[in-house]
């Protein structure tokens, strides 16, 4: 039943009037918001990231998908982390309790910060779970990727290697 739930209020969220969606080319919405994982009071900024390339992927407990990307994500990371790559995940469960079940059974060591209130994926025009943008190491959006399958993976590896390979602004 709270599946169910949080499956209808993220509809209604997303029926909400938003900003248009975040398209390539355009700079990263600003946003900081709670980590996740430890309890803590503490904040992670979007912008205290700038400099590298970051995957900002929105996502849900009930999310299928999340399920399969969220391993994929946490490989890419490990293996171009050292290169100046990061991943930050933000969640969008309106009960933190579903949320930190699903990071129990799927653990990953990148930040998961929380946003319960739906404001930071209005203003990317997030349409749905789980939603990614690829974000250059100057700010700027560079893909969008909704939905996520296996074979994903390698594709989503290529533009990141592209980025990392680019020189910063």
């Amino acid at each position: 039943m709270l599946k169910r739930w949080s499956l209808l209020c993220l509809l209604a969220l997303l029926a909400l009037p938003a900003g248009a969606a975040v398209q390539p080319g355009q700079a990263a919405p600003p946003m900081a918001l709670p980590l996740l994982s430890d309890g803590s009071p503490a904040v992670l900024a979007l912008a205290s990231l700038q400099g590298k390339v970051v995957y900002l992927d929105f996502w849900a407990s009930w999310c299928g998908p999340c399920r399969i990307s969220f391993p994929q994500l946490e490989q890419l990371r490990r293996e171009l982390g050292p290169r100046g790559f990061e991943v930050l995940a933000v969640n969008v469960d309106e009960v933190e309790a579903d949320a930190l079940r699903f990071l129990a059974q799927v653990p990953v060591t990148y930040p998961v910060v929380r946003d319960g209130t739906g404001e930071a994926p209005r203003s990317y025009g997030v349409p749905g779970m789980p939603t990614g943008f690829l974000i250059d190491r100057g700010g700027v959006v560079r893909l969008v990727h909704q939905g996520y399958r296996k074979s994903d993976g390698a594709d989503l590896r290529a533009a990141i290697i592209d980025l990392l390979g680019e020189q910063p602004p």
